[in-house]
C-alpha cells in the first residue's frame, strides 16, 4: 500500500451479531491480512472493541459527540462502511460502502424522502462509492444522483467461522429447517410457518426479536404449527453453526436484502438454500439456490421445498454449492478495496 493512513470505520460494530457487524469484523481481519504494512490500518470502534483486531493495530475509539464536532485525525482514507453514517471527518478522503437502500421499500414516504436526502449527502461527500451487489448499484443509480461518480461493486465474502459448533439449548427433536435474520418485516419470516402444514417439520428463526416476531407467531397459530416454531432470539455462533449443519435446509425468505450474507453462510456448509426471487438474493444464489414463488403461495412453497430438497438429494449437490460458495472470499473483497484505497493516496 502507498504511504499513509487509511481508517476503517467500525462503529456499526456497536450492534452485535448483524450483518454490518460481521461484514466490518470479517473484511477488517482480511485487509489487515492483505495490506501491504498493517500498521497503515486504523480502526474507528466503539471503546469496547478496542482491541478487537488484535494488540498491534491501532485504534480511533468512537465518541458520539463526534456526530457534531469530528477531530483531525492524520489519514489519507476515511473508509465509511454505512450508507448513511453520521460519522464524517474533515479532511481524509471518502470510500463511501453502500448495502442497500431498504428504506425504499419498508419505511413510510416520508421516511423514504429523508434518508434518500442522507443517502446523495453522503454520496455528495463520498470519493469513491462502492455497492456490495449490481443489485444495490442499480437500486443506488436509480434512486440517487451520483454525479457522474461510477460505482464500483465489490461482492461480500462468505463469513469465516472455525471454532466449536455447540448444540444449543433449544434442539429441535424431529427435522427442522432453519434460518437467521433481524426480525423486522423485510425478512418476511411470517411466510415461513406455511412450510410446516402437513408434515412433521420443525422451524428454528434465530436473530434479535421485534414486534415482528408476533406476526410470525399468528401465522403459526393459524397453520396449526406453533408448536413447531422456534423463536430462539439472539444466538452464538457456535449455536448458529449447529442449527445450520443440522437442518434439512436453510430458508430465507426475505424480501430486502442489498446481498444476503446467510445464504451463503449456508452454502459454504454445502446446505440446500431456499430463497425469494426479490432484490439481490437471484444475484447471489444463482442457480445454486432453489427460489420460493413471488406469491409466497403455502401450498406451492411446501411444493417448492419438497421438489427442491429432491433434486439436491439426487444430484447430491453439498459439494457443488461448497464450491460455489468459496467464491465469494473476503480475501477477494479486501484487495479489491486496497486497490481502491490506492487511488485515492
Amino acid at each position: 500500500m502507498a504511504q499513509g493512513t487509511v481508517i476503517f470505520d467500525c462503529e456499526r460494530m456497536k450492534h452485535a451479531n448483524s450483518g454490518l457487524f460481521y461484514f466490518c469484523a470479517q473484511l477488517g481481519q482480511a485487509l489487515l491480512e492483505e495490506a501491504a504494512d498493517k500498521q497503515d490500518i486504523s480502526f474507528f470502534v466503539p471503546g469496547r472493541l478496542k482491541g478487537y483486531f488484535g494488540n498491534d493495530v491501532r485504534y480511533k475509539v468512537l465518541n458520539p459527540l463526534y456526530k457534531l464536532y469530528f477531530p483531525v485525525f492524520n489519514a489519507k482514507v476515511w473508509h465509511a462502511t454505512y450508507q448513511t453514517t453520521a460519522y464524517w471527518p474533515s479532511g481524509p478522503h471518502i470510500l463511501l460502502t453502500v448495502h442497500d437502500l431498504n428504506f425504499l421499500y419498508e419505511k413510510s414516504p416520508e421516511k423514504q424522502e429523508y434518508y434518500t436526502k442522507v443517502m446523495q449527502r453522503n454520496v455528495d461527500r463520498s470519493d469513491i462509492v462502492v455497492a456490495i451487489s449490481q443489485y444495490a448499484r442499480h437500486d443506488l443509480e436509480t434512486h440517487v444522483d451520483m454525479r457522474g461518480k461510477p460505482v464500483h461493486v465489490i461482492y461480500n465474502g462468505c463469513n469465516i467461522y472455525d471454532g466449536p459448533v455447540t448444540a444449543p439449548a433449544v434442539k429441535p427433536g424431529r427435522p427442522f429447517l432453519f434460518t437467521i435474520g433481524m426480525g423486522l418485516p423485510k425478512k418476511n419470516f411470517h411466510v415461513l410457518p406455511r412450510l410446516l402444514v402437513g408434515n412433521d417439520l420443525e422451524l428454528v428463526i434465530a436473530g434479535q426479536q421485534f414486534d415482528y416476531v408476533e406476526r410470525i407467531r399468528e401465522e403459526a397459530r393459524e397453520c396449526g404449527v406453533l408448536d413447531r416454531v422456534h423463536l430462539v432470539g439472539t444466538i452464538s455462533d457456535e449455536n448458529k453453526y449447529w442449527y445450520i449443519n443440522n437442518c434439512e435446509a436453510f430458508v430465507f425468505p426475505s424480501i430486502a436484502e442489498g446481498f444476503g450474507l446467510p445464504v451463503i453462510e449456508a452454502m459454504s456448509c454445502g446446505k440446500p438454500v431456499f430463497i425469494s426471487q426479490y432484490t439481490s438474493l437471484p444475484e447471489i444464489g444463482a442457480d445454486k439456490a432453489y427460489y420460493f414463488n413471488k406469491e409466497f403461495d403455502g401450498e406451492t412453497m411446501r411444493k417448492e421445498l419438497e421438489t427442491g430438497l429432491s433434486d439436491f438429494r439426487a444430484r447430491n449437490r453439498a459439494d457443488e454449492i461448497r464450491q460455489y460458495a468459496a467464491k465469494f472470499s473476503w480475501r477477494n473483497a479486501a484487495k479489491a478495496y486496497l486497490k481502491l484505497y490506492n487511488t485515492l493516496m
